[in-house]
């Protein structure tokens, strides 16, 4: 009998060890990489556990039952991930997104957000504390986050048609309970919220006018994101990706839009707003955001930095090695040395995968396969 084999390298073992440099890197806010691009963004994942087996991150094939997912002991502590970000601060973050997997499978996040809602930034602000979800857990836990100090909510849902959704999550859930899920978010005064709906031609791009009709007035950000090639294991191909190009013309042949300036400097998605009878932005009909990482690359102002749930550092979302924090964190290092750490990884980064991607050769641009979007989140 022959056996399916599926190629996969396990990229949580694929890091460099961080070193603290000989000379002390002051923490000032100002730090900039090979490009010149600041750190303003940390996207921190907190568990690579997620309760959905879509085909686009987490294949059932791959991520079945038998898969391996890190140990609780590997798993940072609330602690430590807070030990971290402070670091992270000193050096000019402004915003943190917790991601995964599915984040509200970490039992007590409630703890950590409470934790990362104390921080200020240098300027003596509070931060800008987001999560991502799938929205299967939100509905019980929208109140408890609020209270802990998040503010906003991202959901991912990729279609309104219970069907197509059900396949697409490849575990059945239905669609009706991520509904709830958001209303419950949007009662307690998680917003504004942003609902991601990734577009696979040929899968949902039918779904595309349906979601927008639904969230249009609502006050729900919804944003379009063009298929990516993230990881090893979605078998993404070219043919399935519909350019945001083609999705805002489908809807606004239906729904007038008329395009916005962008929200803040680094922003990934470009901005368009229902227009009224005059041809101008009905701020009541609200906003949808196409995310065009595909064919219109932003590397040239990507600000993120991306945390994973056992501590290593990833400077971009198709890195292919991260650099491992963990051993600093649990071992004799200062703050000041972890913090002078980041910022020599930080100094030497010179990223920008999107913008080569048509001119390379699968994985050429990392040396080897790309770390899984549900290790590291979106």
């Amino acid at each position: 009998m022959s056996e399916r084999v599926i190629p996969l390298v396990d990229q949580r073992t694929a890091s460099r060890s961080a070193a603290i440099p000989s000379v002390s890197i002051p923490a000032n806010g100002l730090l900039g990489d090979q490009l010149g691009r600041p750190l303003r963004d940390l996207r921190i994942s907190v568990t690579d556990r997620c309760n959905f087996r879509c085909s686009y991150c987490m294949p059932k094939e791959v991520f079945g039952k038998d898969y391996p997912y890190l140990p609780h002991s590997a798993l940072l502590s609330f602690e430590e991930i807070t030990r971290l970000a402070r670091q992270f601060v000193a050096h000019g973050v402004q915003k943190i997104r917790l991601t995964g997997g599915e984040p509200l499978l970490r039992k007590n996040i409630e703890i950590l957000i409470e934790q990362l809602a104390a921080l200020r930034t240098v300027e003596g602000k509070p931060l800008d504390i987001t999560l991502t979800t799938n929205g299967s857990l939100l509905e019980r836990k929208a109140a408890s986050l609020k209270a802990a100090g998040l503010q906003r909510v991202t959901v991912s849902l990729d279609g309104l048609d219970d069907t197509v959704f059900r396949a697409m999550n490849d575990v059945d859930f239905p669609v009706a309970d991520v509904l709830r899920g958001i209303d419950a978010a949007q009662a307690a005064g998680l917003g504004p919220i942003k609902v991601n709906m990734v577009v696979k031609r040929g899968t949902n791009d039918h779904e595309i006018l349906p979601m927008a009709r639904h969230f249009k007035g609502t006050g729900i950000v919804l944003r379009f994101i063009e298929y990516m090639d993230v990881g090893a294991t979605n078998g993404w191909r070219m043919d399935e990706v519909m350019p945001s190009a083609e999705v805002v013309q489908h809807i606004h042949r239906e729904l007038p839009l008329v395009q916005l300036d962008p929200s803040a400097p680094g922003e990934t998605a470009e901005r368009w707003g229902y227009a009224d009878a005059q041809g101008q932005h009905d701020g009541v009909a609200g906003e949808i955001g196409v995310i065009s990482s595909v064919t219109q690359a932003f590397c040239s102002d990507c600000n993120r930095a991306r945390l994973s749930t056992e501590g290593k550092l990833y400077l971009c979302l198709f890195a292919n090695q991260g650099h491992d924090l963990k051993p600093l964190v649990r071992g004799q290092a200062t703050d000041e040395q972890l913090a002078s750490a980041i910022a020599a990884i930080w100094q030497g980064r010179s990223d920008r995968y999107s913008e080569l991607r048509a001119s390379l050769p699968p994985d050429a641009s990392t040396g080897g396969r790309r770390v899984e979007m549900s290790y590291i989140g979106g």
